[in-house]
């Protein structure tokens, strides 16, 4: 695996470090207030500003993350929004989060092929396609934050920060590097995910349906805003996926043509995603004619302020959540420590790391054997021993049997 040495622009985080904490175990009458000044002593609590819930958040630009089946059009989509910012006069930043594409048709300011081979990744780890890809995501995803800093120091001179993602969507969706991606995203700027639909294949009812339940499933696991982008309605137009998701009798007539197992199951899911459509934005756009660019960006504006509104205060109480069980967990960490050393009462303490124990286990061991041995030789002596005596015995009755008187 090649690094890129541009990319580590980060620099080593300095800290102000307070004169050396020593610990000491006292035994004299003033041992417990100075056992307590020990502990006030240890400053483990976080320094102002370092909590994650103090991260400065910028209103600008609105990360668009661009997500979809294989072969919904992923990468066309995304070339055409570069074309149209670059028309527009809109600016824009551009992050390529596939290692494995051959030629991307648009320039990226940020390419996760500079900074992972991914034919080198299946090479060392022994992978596949689909496992070289996820490495390839997790080794990116551990120098995001270099990422982030770099679109934070550009912040007031981009408007939009454009994601392609890998082809195949559960890779991102579903996996431990996708969420350190977004959350990254999401705890500073705005961020809206786009799924990308196949207009034509969506056109039965049943493919819809599952097109459908999967953008349900990443809106409850990401919960950031989504929008629909129903592509190639050059083809195809999405007027009907409109008035399926509208009017619930409209998609229960088109399914009356088929009769199979999945209608029914169909039916009653259309019924479960009907609260889930209301609060949904859905646009027809074409990647290969340009149609619906301008009706996109207004749904993404849109979204970024419920983002503002709805989403930004829920990451925020999950960000408290999460810092409350820290200062929680710290809390119940100095009491263990304040209990220990009150009961130590001024005696020496051994921390044992456990080869101490491994090599007295050793020794007892050695020298059970060594005992061991010690009584097998005894034994053969013995042996030896008995052997002499009876032979010694026969002679002396030999030399009686000669020597009659």
């Amino acid at each position: 695996m090649d690094v890129d040495p541009e990319l580590n622009t980060s620099k080593p985080v300095e800290m102000d470090l307070e004169e050396p904490v020593e610990l000491f175990l006292f035994s004299n009458s003033k041992g417990k207030e100075e056992l307590l000044d020990s502990i006030e002593k240890l400053n483990l609590s976080d320094p102002e500003g370092s909590s994650s819930s103090s991260v400065i958040f910028k209103r600008k630009p609105i990360i668009i993350i661009v997500v979809g089946m294989a072969g919904s059009g992923k990468t066309t989509f995304l070339q055409r929004l570069v074309s149209h910012t670059q028309s527009s006069n809109i600016r824009g930043y551009v992050i390529n989060l596939d290692p494995a594409v051959i030629n991307l048709p648009y320039g990226a300011n940020i390419d996760i092929r500079d900074t992972v081979h991914y034919k080198e990744v299946m090479k060392e780890y022994n992978l596949g396609p689909n496992g070289g890809i996820l490495t390839s995501l997790n080794l990116f995803s551990t120098r995001f934050n270099e990422v982030v800093s770099l679109i934070e120091r550009r912040a007031d001179q981009l408007d939009y920060v454009l994601v392609d993602t890998p082809g195949q969507i559960e890779i991102f969706t579903w996996s431990a590097s996708g969420a350190i991606i977004t959350e990254a995203f999401a705890s500073t700027f705005p961020t809206i995910i786009t799924y990308v639909v196949d207009t034509p294949r969506s056109s039965n009812p049943v493919t819809f349906m599952s097109n459908m339940l999967y953008a349900c499933s990443i809106l409850y696991k990401m919960r950031l805003p989504l929008v629909l982008a129903f592509n190639k309605v050059d083809v195809v137009k999405h007027e009907f996926a409109l008035e399926w998701m509208e009017d619930f009798e409209a998609f229960q007539t088109a399914l009356d043509s088929d009769t199979s197992y999945t209608s029914t199951l169909t039916r009653s899911l259309s019924l479960v995603l009907d609260e889930f459509y209301k609060n949904l934005r859905s646009v027809g756009v074409s990647a290969v004619s340009g149609v619906g660019m301008d009706a996109f960006f207004n749904a993404i504006r849109d979204s970024s302020e419920d983002y503002m509104k709805n989403y930004r205060s829920d990451l925020d109480k999950r960000l408290a959540e999460k810092d409350t069980l820290e200062e929680e967990n710290r809390v119940a960490n100095m009491e263990r420590l304040r209990k220990d050393m009150e009961k130590t009462k001024g005696q020496t303490v051994v921390l044992s790391t456990g080869l101490k124990d491994k090599d007295s286990h050793k020794k007892m061991n050695e020298d059970e054997e060594e005992e061991e041995d010690d009584e097998e030789v005894d034994d053969e002596d013995a042996i030896l021993f008995s052997e002499e005596e009876v032979e010694e015995d026969e002679g002396e009755d030999e030399e009686v049997s000669h020597f009659s008187f």
